[in-house]
């Protein structure tokens, strides 16, 4: 693995203007992405994971939206400071995105045999005969049923797992070398969700590309990715290695949302015992305060975090962490 990183983002900051004020999706976030790496970005919803990937494929939409501060550098280019046209080349061909929810990303009134075609025609310079046999292959690929029979098809003829398989075709098409995966697997069955994962997990082994996988699931987490940042109220709270979770000490919204996750073996039934939840609610980004955005909701907090935001430290267990609490056996 290079020693330098594939992606680089820093001080990443996106607001949106709304009529109650400006909403602060993300706010100074930095992250390293290995070449041919498998990274997750974990958090609640609303917690700016989404976000954070749409600013890489400059998809924040001007004027509400826009990205006031930072840099994000791939393959050693700033992406902010490209052209219109420079940006266009590296999104869907260089970088390339699998959506929350395919039956919104897909062109409903467009066969996906011709969606796919035209990635390949644009990124490839492919003519109309040599892209439709790359289509075919690439839906065999993911294990698309009779491709070349269903290329005239709708996408809303297909069911969830095969519109999934359709966008995974779209975006290994020209060959990546960074799929963003935001929450690939939301609203699928537990049978599909896994052959997606693995299906993901293949294609990686395959070509050696780098995957950045947003989710709120430690099962997807532990399933794709070596190491993950855990994200809260627009910033990153952790950095840790995967193989970490449940031996190690870990900031406190981390441990929240790792206590909130059903083992097998639990016994929670209606009326006995609750699933854990973490206290509170995510904040509103519109209504910054000082210090800690998670210290309302923290049993750890000290009169510190209230006043001054953490920032991450070295410490001597190797944990990378931003919080003022020394998380020794749970205590402060």
């Amino acid at each position: 693995m290079s020693e330098n990183p594939l992606l680089s983002i820093r001080d990443l900051r996106v607001h949106f203007k709304t009529e109650e004020g400006t909403v602060e999706a993300v706010n100074g976030v930095d992250l390293d992405l290995m070449p041919g790496e498998a990274f997750g970005l974990v958090g609640e919803s609303g917690s700016g994971k989404s976000v954070t990937a749409y600013a890489i494929m400059r998809l924040i939409k001007a004027p509400a939206g826009r990205i006031v501060e930072g840099s994000i550098h791939f393959r050693g280019r700033d992406l902010l400071s490209l052209s219109r046209g420079d940006m266009r080349r590296v999104r869907g061909n260089e970088i390339t995105m699998i959506f929350q929810e395919p039956m919104t990303s897909l062109n409903p009134v467009w066969p996906i045999g011709w969606q796919i075609r035209e990635v390949l025609r644009i990124h490839r310079g492919l003519n109309r005969k040599d892209a439709e046999d790359e289509t075919v292959r690439q839906l065999e690929r993911v294990g698309f049923p009779s491709p070349r029979q269903r290329l005239l098809a709708f996408p809303h003829q297909l069911s969830g797992g095969m519109r999934q398989r359709v966008m995974i075709a779209m975006a290994m098409a020209c060959q990546p070398q960074l799929l963003l995966a935001d929450e690939p697997t939301t609203a699928l069955d537990v049978t599909i969700q896994a052959q997606i994962l693995d299906l993901i997990r293949e294609l990686q082994e395959e070509t050696g590309m780098a995957v950045l996988m947003i989710t709120h699931d430690f099962g997807v987490i532990s399933e794709i990715t070596s190491r993950m940042a855990v994200m809260y109220a627009g910033r990153v709270v952790e950095q840790a290695d995967v193989a970490s979770i449940g031996t190690h000490r870990h900031h406190p919204y981390t441990r929240g949302l790792l206590k909130s996750v059903p083992a097998m073996g639990d016994k929670i039934k209606f009326g006995r015992r609750r699933l854990y939840e973490i206290p509170g609610v995510v904040p509103r980004m519109i209504d910054r305060r000082p210090g800690c955005a998670f210290a309302p909701r923290c049993g750890l907090a000290h009169e510190v975090c209230h006043r001054r935001a953490p920032t991450f430290s070295d410490r001597e267990d190797g944990l990378d962490i931003a919080c003022f609490a020394e998380l020794e056996d749970g205590r402060p």
